[in-house]
């Protein structure tokens, strides 16, 4: 195992979460140096196992997104002697991480009071569907379900009268699990102060609230929900995508001076004549009018030609890509967001990077996701387990350790 490096080096993390919320928490504390231990169910381990295909040879795509840079053992936790390697594992942890339904963990026996007696430090961070207070705590929350209930379904899509749709991507779980990195951090930081822990608790719920600032401002200020406008702005304008005559490229030019520059560039300064688009309220105030009058433009020259001419006059503009276009983009590659990666068993593979440069500290992906069970005889006897006990362990199927 490579030497942990990154602002968080030293810190030690047990991961006691699936597929998604938790598993992100946890990528990014791993990412930033912390030595995260991921404790999968035996028997079956991680559902995101399962999420196939693709596959990178036996291992599943998307474990392996979410699970790289972090260490992992597998245990049957309704045994009293797996609880019992946890519990060592959490005496001298940093940090837990757990995304069960509420009551799941008193159930085992590691509710935050308990674990607080014996680990006054601990950084107890939880992530649920909707949060462990409330009349929905003991709900059970999807990315999907999430989506619909913060209103981010009633502002996605291509304008009103249409099915709703979700965010692609599963934001709330991305998010959920950003928010409770920070969470973990802004606790942290409290713990080199004082000496003391604490429990951190956020959901896919909130995370998706977290999304609807500017939508928010717009209802409680005026007590009319915002809908779905498809890729423009609920408050300026010109901000969305247009069609070219060979693809599409995402526009920016919201403020008065980007306006004026968007019309040199399209060489239409009448424009600015016209009282309907005289400043941003006029511009919002007539969206489809000016989307009718800039499209026809838009189209009639290739994506290339309009973004050459936009950056010209200093107007923000881009392409619309698609996934495999962004991770050879230079810019990308440049940033270190798409790396190559060892894993274990299918050798070289690529992998998303972090997202958070440091000058002094810099993180680093180190090492691949764990295959079923890799480090379980590793971590077993960091804690103290000789190879007869761990054996003994393996044997009776309270741990799994990697052929």
């Amino acid at each position: 195992m490579s030497e942990r490096v990154g602002p968080l080096a030293g810190v030690k993390v047990i991961e006691l979460a699936h597929i998604m919320a938790g598993p992100v928490c946890g990528l990014m504390l791993a990412d930033m140096g912390a030595d995260v231990i991921k404790v999968e169910k035996n028997p079956g381990g991680d559902d995101s196992r399962r999420f196939v295909p693709p596959t990178h040879g036996d291992e599943a795509a998307a474990f392996m997104m979410m699970n790289r840079n972090k260490r992992g053992i597998a245990l049957d936790l309704k045994s009293e002697s797996g609880k019992g390697i946890l519990r060592r594992l959490l005496k001298d942890a940093d940090v837990v991480i757990e995304n069960y339904r509420k009551g799941t963990m008193e159930k085992l026996g590691f509710s935050y009071d308990t674990l607080k007696d014996i680990n006054p430090a601990l950084i107890y961070v939880e992530l649920s569907g909707f949060g462990r207070t409330g009349p929905y705590a003991d709900r059970g929350g999807f990315d999907l379900i999430a989506q619909g209930m913060s209103g981010l379904m009633s502002v996605t899509g291509e304008g009103p009268g249409r099915p709703p749709c979700k965010v692609g991507p599963p934001v709330t779980d991305i998010t959920a699990g950003i928010l409770a990195a920070m969470g973990t951090l802004a606790a942290y930081t409290h713990r080199l102060k004082t000496g003391e822990g604490q429990k951190v608790d956020t959901s896919l719920f909130e995370a998706g609230i977290t999304h609807t600032y500017w939508q928010s401002a717009i209802a409680l200020s005026t007590g009319v929900a915002p809908g779905p406008m498809g890729s423009a702005h609920p408050l300026n304008a010109p901000y969305q995508a247009f069609q070219t005559s060979d693809g599409w490229i995402t526009v920016g030019a919201a403020n008065q001076k980007n306006w004026l520059k968007l019309l040199d560039a399209l060489d239409h300064p009448e424009l600015a004549d016209d009282p309907r688009f005289a400043d941003n309220h006029d511009r919002i105030t007539h969206l489809k009018e000016l989307e009718d009058s800039l499209s026809p433009i838009f189209r009639d020259q290739s994506s290339d030609e309009w973004l050459e001419r936009l950056e010209a006059v200093g107007v923000p503009a881009g392409p619309v890509f698609d996934v495999c276009q962004m991770h050879t983009d230079p810019q990308t590659l440049a940033r270190d967001m798409v790396v190559d990666v060892e894993h274990s068993r299918e050798g070289t593979i690529k992998t998303i990077g972090l997202p958070v440069k440091f000058s002094a500290t810099p993180g680093k992906v180190n090492h691949g996701a764990p295959v079923y069970g890799e480090h379980t005889h590793e971590v077993l006897t960091e804690c103290g387990y000789g190879e007869d006990k761990i054996d003994e362990l393996v044997s009776s199927g309270v741990v799994v350790t990697a052929s």
